[in-house]
C-alpha cells in the first residue's frame, strides 16, 4: 500500500508575521520557512504505519516553486521514501491544489492520503476535504488515532460530545489533528540520507489541470488589538457587566 502525504511550505510557527506596506499580502522577504506542523504530523503517522508493516511506501508531495524542494527534503528526513514536486509559479488556491494532488494520487495508485487538517498560513482547512470529494473517497477529518488493518481504516476523532470512531474501506483520506502523534526529530544521518532520496519534479501544466485562481485577495489587514480584560468584585457586578456591556455575537 502506498501512502501519499501532501506537505506545504509555510512561515515558521515561531516567526512573527509581517504584512506588506501596501496591504497586498504577507511579507516573505528573509523570513524563515518550514514544513507545515500539521503536515509534519501526517508524515510521522505515515512513517509509523510503514514501520508497522501496513504500508510499502510513503510519498511526500508539494505544489509550488523550486523552494518547495527544501520542504520535501524535510519530509524525506522524517522518513518518507521519495518525494514529488508539482512545479508551478501560479498562486495556488485550495481547489487548485486538490486538483493537482488528485492527478498525482491517480498516477501513483496510492491507497491512502494523509494530510494535515489545515495549513497555518491561510488556515483554510479545505484541501483534504476537496481532494476526497474529487477522488470520490471516504474521508475522516481531524484524526486523533489511526489504525489500519485488512483494508480498513479505523479513525478516532475528537468532537464536542467526546470521541467519535469511524471505520472506512481503503482507498481513503485522513486529515491529522495535533493529538494524533508527536513527530520525531530528523537526525543528522537521516538529513544526509534525505539528500540522496529520489525527488521527482513534475510540471503542473503536464497534469492537465486548470489551476487558475478563482478568488482575488483585495486587502490583508492585521486583526484589531484586543482590549485588556477587567476584574469584577463579585457575582452581582459580573452579571451586570454581562447584561449591559457584553456584546452578543
Amino acid at each position: 500500500m502506498k501512502i501519499l502525504v501532501p506537505v506545504k511550505r509555510v512561515i515558521d510557527p515561531n516567526v512573527k508575521v509581517r504584512l506588506k506596506n501596501d496591504g497586498s499580502g504577507v511579507d516573505l522577504d528573509n523570513v524563515k520557512m518550514s514544513i507545515n506542523p500539521f503536515d509534519e504530523i501526517a508524515v510521522e503517522e505515515a512513517v509509523r504505519l510503514k514501520e508497522a508493516g501496513e504500508a510499502s511506501e510513503v510519498i511526500a508531495v508539494s505544489c509550488g516553486g523550486h523552494v518547495c524542494q527544501e520542504t520535501l527534503r524535510s519530509a524525506l528526513a522524517l522518513g518518507a521514501d521519495r518525494a514529488i514536486q508539482v512545479e508551478t509559479d501560479c498562486d495556488l488556491q485550495p481547489l487548485a491544489v486538490a486538483k493537482l494532488l488528485k492527478a498525482v494520487v491517480i498516477s501513483e495508485s496510492a491507497s491512502l492520503v494523509i494530510c494535515g487538517k489545515q495549513a497555518i498560513d491561510d488556515d483554510a482547512g479545505q484541501v483534504g476535504q476537496m481532494l476526497a470529494a474529487l477522488l470520490g473517497w471516504p474521508q475522516a477529518t481531524f484524526a486523533s488515532n489511526v489504525a489500519i488493518s485488512e483494508g480498513l481504516a479505523k479513525v478516532m476523532r475528537e468532537i464536542d460530545d467526546g470521541v467519535e470512531t469511524l471505520e472506512m474501506r481503503l482507498p481513503a483520506l485522513i486529515t491529522t489533528d495535533l493529538r494524533l502523534n508527536e513527530p520525531r526529530y530528523a537526525s543528522l544521518p537521516n538529513i544526509m540520507k534525505a539528500k540522496k532520496k529520489p525527488l521527482e519534479v513534475v510540471a503542473a501544466a503536464d497534469l492537465g489541470v486548470d489551476i487558475s485562481p478563482r478568488l482575488t485577495v483585495l486587502k490583508v489587514t492585521e486583526p484589531a488589538t484586543r482590549k485588556a480584560g477587567i476584574l469584577v468584585e463579585d457575582v452581582t457586578q459580573l452579571l451586570d457587566k454581562l447584561k449591559n456591556e457584553a456584546k452578543v455575537i
